[in-house]
């Protein structure tokens, strides 16, 4: 799914919509209480940049963001922002929003404590088994698998690209697209520590990237939306191509030119898009003993721990007190 790779960017000010700062202000709460019980870190704490033109959605919808929740930001002319960042080369008409609550995830460590975890809660974890049917059975469901079924109250489906597939009566009109990212070495590393660059978004006429500090693997840059090719997920060519580097290095040269080195490694992921790129967090319509929370749109691994207080209500109880209306199924007709 869109979840790939060791690391994830954890942002506050929310340029898609201030709707969602609620949400991350609970699951940035929970990463801290999941690194206690773990007892290993698991958010780093670098600050961001958001950059572009003041009228550009990613500007514009981060301030938005900012002010609507009193969050702290500085808003720095593009002189100002490279002399804080020397590493940036950034046009003069673009701005630079820097927040000092975004930061870094150890996604695959994350990942990992929650699977611990839930296990010594008493879950069992059952890899290597394919899903092929997730039915509604009176009250309660019936889930199929490759070895056999399993009868029980309720059933959450966190499917990613494969949702549609699992529960093919959803009525959403979902697209995956293959996403590549890639880690590069930098020219000149210094530039690139944690404790002087930070995670960044950047958007351009080319569209919107991102990056990361520098870590053992590289600097990691990527497009957002890649080449938006949409693909079937069990058929996607997984393979990096000469076209994917060029859809990334240019932006790199332009704005980052100190990372841009030798190409260390590159990978491919999928991303699973609702219309208006919005999560999908609901209950079934006639089947409301499943719960489905997918697709997240390329943006929610950051949320995965509120998101997951979310489904356990909606699965135990029927709701939550967390504010859905947004991401509810209704809303495509």
């Amino acid at each position: 799914g869109s979840s790939h790779g060791a690391t994830r960017i954890i942002r506050l000010g929310y340029y898609e919509h201030p709707a969602y700062v609620p949400l991350l202000r609970r699951a940035y709460a929970l990463w801290r209480e999941l690194e206690a019980q773990a007892g290993r870190p698991l958010l780093q704490t670098t600050g961001i940049a958001e950059i572009g033109p003041a009228d550009g959605r990613l500007v514009a919808g981060t301030l938005a963001a900012a002010r609507t929740h009193d969050l702290p930001h500085a808003v720095l002319a593009a002189p100002e922002f490279m002399r804080r960042f020397p590493a940036f080369r950034i046009p003069a008409d673009c701005v630079g929003v820097v927040q000092p609550d975004g930061g870094v995830l150890a996604a695959e460590a994350a990942i990992l404590a929650q699977l611990d975890l839930a296990q010594a809660a008493g879950g069992e974890l059952r890899t290597g088994e394919t899903v092929t049917a997730v039915e509604p059975r009176g009250g309660g469901v019936r889930v199929v698998t490759d070895r056999g079924t399993i009868e029980a109250g309720a059933a959450i489906v966190v499917a990613g690209a494969w949702v549609k597939k699992l529960l093919p009566d959803l009525a959403a009109p979902l697209r995956v697209t293959r996403q590549v990212m890639a880690w590069f070495a930098p020219r000149d590393a210094r530039l690139f520590a944690p404790e002087k660059f930070p995670v960044f978004m950047i958007e351009s006429a080319r569209g919107i990237h991102y990056g990361f500090p520098l870590d053992a693997t590289g600097v990691k840059f990527a497009k957002h939306h890649h080449a938006d090719a949409t693909v079937d997920p069990d058929a996607c060519d997984r393979s990096v191509t000469a076209d994917d580097e060029a859809l990334i290095r240019p932006m790199l040269t332009e704005c980052l030119p100190a990372a841009n080195g030798r190409l260390l490694q590159a990978k491919v992921c999928l991303y699973t898009m609702t219309p208006d790129g919005d999560f999908l967090l609901d209950r079934l319509p006639g089947a409301p003993q499943i719960v489905v929370a997918s697709p997240c749109s390329g943006h929610g691994f950051k949320f995965a721990p509120a998101v997951g207080e979310i489904l356990a209500d909606l699965a135990t109880g029927g709701a939550t007190s967390h504010d859905i209306s947004r991401f509810r199924l209704a809303r495509f007709g």
